[in-house]
């Protein structure tokens, strides 16, 4: 679950981290500690409430790091946004960890193994 958390401080040139990538990074993180990927009603304003708060807290962090932070939703929720974002990456810092996403070759089938021979010599 935490592996879809991205790193939201970024570069000068990058541009702001946006509140909707915050919130969506505290959503992330507040379902891996609980264990709840969708909370039971009962506690559904507490996990909206934990959410907020370490929205809110990623939001200064950032902030006090030299991330500016800006209004607006999280970009990569949109599919179309998320292609183009990680295509103009890719195209910006081709190298070896950046290789193209083909799937390796794959190797040939194994060949069976050859049948015994019949023990009494004829071939059935």
């Amino acid at each position: 679950m935490c592996r879809s958390i991205r790193q939201l401080r970024k570069s000068d040139d990058a541009g702001p981290a946006t509140t909707g990538e915050a919130r969506a990074a505290a959503l992330q993180y507040v379902r891996k500690i609980s264990g709840f990927r969708a909370p039971a009603a009962r506690n559904a304003e507490a996990f909206e409430a934990a959410v907020e708060q370490i929205a809110a807290i990623t939001e200064r962090l950032l902030v006090a790091v030299g991330t500016p932070v800006a209004d607006g939703p999280d970009p990569f929720a949109d599919p179309v946004t998320r292609r183009a974002l990680i295509a103009a990456r890719d195209a910006a810092a081709p190298g070896p960890h950046r290789a193209s996403r083909q799937s390796p070759p794959q190797r040939p089938a194994p060949r069976p193994a050859p049948r015994p021979a019949p023990a009494n010599g004829d071939p059935a």
